[in-house]
Parts: C-alpha cells; structure tokens; sequence
C-alpha cells in the first residue's frame, strides 16, 4: 500500500500541517487566480521535506483557473501580453468601439496572462522542476459557455508553458469539469492530460477504488483526493493511482 500525499495552500497559512508525507502539492494562489499565496515559500519549504516513498514527485504545485470574463479587473484587448504574442488558434483579440470583446481569442489571452504570470512572478524558482495542475472548480469564476472556458483553459496551459513548465494535469471533479470544460475534442491540448480527481469526504480505500473511474477528457487518472480531518482543521489527503 503506498504512502499518501497532502495538499496545502493560502488557507493553511499558520496552521500546523501534517509531518512525514510522501508528496506535497502547493497552491501557488491565494484566494483568486491573479493572486499569490501569502505562504508560499514556507509551505514550499515544507514540501521539500516530503519523504517520498511513492511514484509520484515530491512537491508538485497547483495554480487556480479563472475566466470572469469581461467583469476581470483587466481583460485582454490584444494578442499580446508582457512583451510576448503567442500562437492563438481561436484568432485575434481585439475591441470594438474601444471597448474590450468577449470572445474565444480573448478568453484564451486571459488564461494565457494567468498562467504566464504564475510562472513568472509568484516567486517559483525553476518552474520546469515541477509537476502543475490547473484547479478547475464552480467556485472559482468561469462563464456560462463551455467554449469560453475552454479557450481561457488553453491559454493557461500556453501561458504555464511559456514560462517554461513541461509537466501539466487537471485538478477537478467528472461534474465540474463538465459544468465548466463541456466536451473536449482531440484537438485541444486539455485533451489526454494527467488528471488529478477530488472525491470530497471519503476514505483512502474508496479513493483506490476511484483511480480505475472514467477520467476526464481522455487522460488519465494520476491522483484522487480525499478531505481527511487533521487537528483541529481538516487537512486534504491524496492517494496516488500510478
């Protein structure tokens, strides 16, 4: 039986945090996806110390997804961002009548500023040395149609690439990667990635169970996620599938 992983981020800020785990993964964020985690490099020193014992990489980091669309504090009015124009398949971003446009090409440069300033100016040295997941959940703003999303998705996923990151999955549960992502075609580059399952309040062995359910997107299933109470909070577990 493998030793299991924990998952901390801005909400543990203080809080003691188990000891001895296998794997870490850190949240790079704070509460919204242009934010920092105010912990980060104490909780990435924590996650250093991860004793390993397991497949999976020691410290792995997790970054929050985000389309609030034009309701952004600052929303994309071209193809580029910080002096870089990246390939965007969904065409250009532009305005009309000077005012900014809700569109695929603009939700994709959206996701693209996301991800491009996770890489570059939250404080992560050597970003390639990590595994990322996108965090994909309802609670975090996204639109109404799947395609948006979809698009701001993609654009996360080349920003994080840019920034020199090689290795990304998806932290999400089959319901609400539907509600948000829709259906995926072999086109896209969400398509066939790592993916990373929360099941809530559960038990290591239902979780074992969970890592041959159907993955998302036709990718595969490398993690699942359970809440397991720790002190005198509640501290989420992750058991690996590979």
């Amino acid at each position: 039986m493998s030793p299991t992983g924990v998952d901390v981020s801005w909400p543990q800020c203080g809080s003691r945090v188990p000891t001895g785990q296998a794997f870490a993964i850190v949240g790079v964020n704070g509460s919204l996806g242009n934010t920092t985690n105010p912990c980060l490099d104490e909780q990435l020193a924590w996650a250093a110390s991860s004793v390993g014992g397991s497949t999976q990489p020691k410290t792995q980091l997790y970054v929050l997804f985000a389309n609030p669309g034009l309701q952004a504090s600052v929303w994309p009015k071209s193809n580029s961002y910080q002096g870089t124009t990246p390939t965007n398949r969904f065409g250009n971003c532009g305005t009309k009548g000077g005012k900014p446009q809700l569109t695929l090409a603009c939700s994709f440069m959206y996701g693209y500023a996301r991800g491009y300033d996770d890489v570059t100016i939250r404080g992560i040295d050597r970003p390639a040395a990590y595994r990322w997941w996108i965090d994909v959940e309802e609670g975090l703003s996204h639109q109404s149609a799947t395609s948006q999303n979809r698009a701001a998705l993609e654009g996360m996923i080349a920003g994080l690439k840019a920034g020199g990151v090689r290795t990304i999955g998806i932290y999400s549960t089959p319901s609400q990667w539907k509600t948000i992502a829709g259906s995926v075609g072999k086109d896209s580059i969400l398509y066939g990635r790592s993916n990373w399952i929360a099941l809530g309040r559960s038990t290591i062995t239902k979780a074992r169970q969970a890592c041959s359910s159907t993955p998302l997107s036709g990718g595969k299933i490398a993690m699942v996620q359970i809440e397991a109470a720790y002190g005198s909070g509640t501290i989420d577990r992750d058991v690996s599938c590979t």
